[in-house]
């Protein structure tokens, strides 16, 4: 019996450089989409997969998005007193409760790996989710819930991918997999492989196993 996952962290203490001059004032992770912040969707996700507490790793000038997970108490008031009581009910609906949330600073911009590791003192020694908050995937099961079953069965570290066009693997992070008849497993992984080298070149690691 594997342990449980009940934590995620969410990496959010970039400058959002690609999408400047936007970010200059709004945290990438705030944009919207349609009418929800892009990060309000991976939080949701978290708690809809079965994750109990969320860990976001914020930075300078990123204090928007804490009050954006607070209660925002006269907005709901206003709201309620104009008589727009759905609207504010809408509202509380994505307020996550209190104490399932919290934040750390990263001081310094030092990768995603140092990101992670800010939150350490959060997570402790459980196994835990990492999420990040610029790609949206639709099912009707999550993801996260996808990946924390397959944990579940397996233990060990488990990744979702997906495929890309040869001409663009300089761009990502690539994996190549082994075919074991159920669940594929990792063999070779980099962060990125560098303009011209393509997935049919894969960097070889040493094994990724579910029992490891």
């Amino acid at each position: 019996m594997h342990q449980k996952v009940r934590k995620a962290i969410i990496p959010a203490a970039g400058f959002g450089t690609r999408m400047l001059p936007a970010t200059k004032s709004v945290p990438k992770e705030l944009l919207p989409i349609v009418d929800r912040p892009i990060l309000d969707y991976i939080v949701a996700e978290a708690f809809a997969s079965g994750i109990e507490h969320v860990a976001i790793v914020t930075g300078r000038m990123k204090g928007a998005i804490e009050d954006y997970f607070d209660h925002a108490f006269e907005v709901d008031v206003s709201l309620r007193n104009a008589g727009k009581h759905g609207l504010a009910d809408r509202m509380a609906q994505y307020t996550p409760a209190a104490g399932s949330i919290s934040f750390v600073r990263q001081q310094q911009a030092r990768g995603l790996g140092h990101a992670v590791w800010t939150a350490r003192q959060i997570v402790g020694d459980e196994p835990f989710a990492v999420l990040l908050p610029d790609m949206l995937m639709v099912a009707d099961e999550p993801c996260l819930k996808s990946m924390m079953d397959l944990h579940a069965r397996h233990g060990g570290n488990v990744v979702a991918v997906e495929r890309c066009a040869p001409e663009e693997t300089h761009k990502f992070g690539i994996v190549s997999l082994q075919s074991t008849g159920g669940d594929p497993l990792v063999e070779g992984l980099v962060e990125k492989t560098g303009a011209g080298r393509g997935a049919e070149q894969p960097f070889h690691l040493r094994a990724l196993h579910p029992s490891a």
